[in-house]
């Protein structure tokens, strides 16, 4: 394989047809269109040939199994054995307190301040693990000068950051989402700065060869190459935001499921607490199904 004046690659050297005359060399449509053409991924992993695609019926039915089989125990526990409701609420219990805070108005409020504090926070530490996870896998000296530092930072509690957090932005909703923000940032920092670091060779040798300068290498066939990374990351974001969260609403908070944690919790109301508990499982996977959605979608365009 060559390269041409004009950053094109020849892909196929000039051979002689049966009559004799040269034939013209075929060229590559673009630089991932020639990794694609050898089988290859930008990353340099082979292409698979399918992508999972959409669940099946099967998927869905065997991924509810263990939720009904855990709910039938639970149902079974509460109807035939003599455990106090104070300890362990029935299913009915909890969908009658769930009810109750739906027909005050509380329910849907709730879930409503939780998903914008989610989304909000998972966007700005997405964002900003990107941005860092970037600038240390592709450079060394970024490497040496900031991973120490936010190694160290990573392994800070999430409860740790509370009171400081309080000090220094109030009781209002930009140290809660400053919270969420830092617990979603780290996941997307270490995999992309990892991927980054072992992203082809080759494939970057090309690109150059292509006369791609560093800004358009790396938004034309680093990032690309580390798409499966990148998405593997942001869905680990996701899950952390969900998991500050809770963290996050321990900050003066009257709104939230976290709050109606602590809150049923000082109240003596386990069934408000199976119910925010269930909440927030069922709102962590449904945003991390739509988030698969995009990642299918992401990875027919680059994986």
């Amino acid at each position: 394989m060559s390269f041409d004046e004009r950053g094109t690659a020849s892909l196929a050297a000039a051979r002689p047809d049966d009559s004799g005359r040269a034939a013209a060399p075929r060229r590559a449509a673009s630089l991932l269109g020639w990794a694609d053409s050898f089988g290859f991924s930008a990353s340099g992993s082979a292409v698979a040939d399918g992508l999972g695609g959409r669940p099946t019926a099967r998927t869905i039915l065997l991924g509810l199994l263990l939720p009904g089989i855990i709910m039938l125990a639970w149902w079974s526990v509460t109807e035939f054995t003599d455990i106090s409701a104070v300890v362990l609420p029935s299913p009915e219990q909890v969908v009658i307190a769930g009810v109750e805070l739906a027909q005050n108005g509380l329910l849907g409020t709730y879930i409503a301040i939780s998903l914008q504090r989610v989304f909000l926070g998972f966007a700005i530490g997405a964002s900003v693990g990107l941005l860092l996870g970037a600038l240390v896998g592709l450079s060394r000296t970024a490497s040496q000068l900031l991973a120490p530092t936010l190694g160290a930072i990573r392994a800070v509690p999430s409860l740790a950051w509370v009171p400081l957090l309080t000090i220094y932005l109030g009781i209002f909703e930009e140290p809660k989402i400053t919270l969420i923000a830092i617990g979603a940032a780290f996941p997307v920092f270490t995999t992309v700065a990892g991927a980054l670091r072992h992203v082809d060779p080759h494939l970057v040798e090309a690109g150059r060869a292509f006369g791609l300068g560093p800004a358009r290498l790396l938004t034309t066939v680093q990032l690309p190459a580390v798409v499966p990374s990148i998405v593997s990351g942001l869905r680990l974001a996701l899950a952390q935001a969900w998991l500050f969260l809770v963290a996050a609403e321990l900050i003066a908070s009257s709104m939230g499921l976290g709050f109606l944690l602590t809150d049923s919790q000082n109240n003596g109301r386990v069934d408000r607490i199976f119910l925010a508990i269930i909440l927030l499982a069922i709102l962590g996977k449904t945003t991390d199904a739509l988030l698969g959605i995009g990642e299918r979608a992401l990875l027919k365009r680059w994986g």
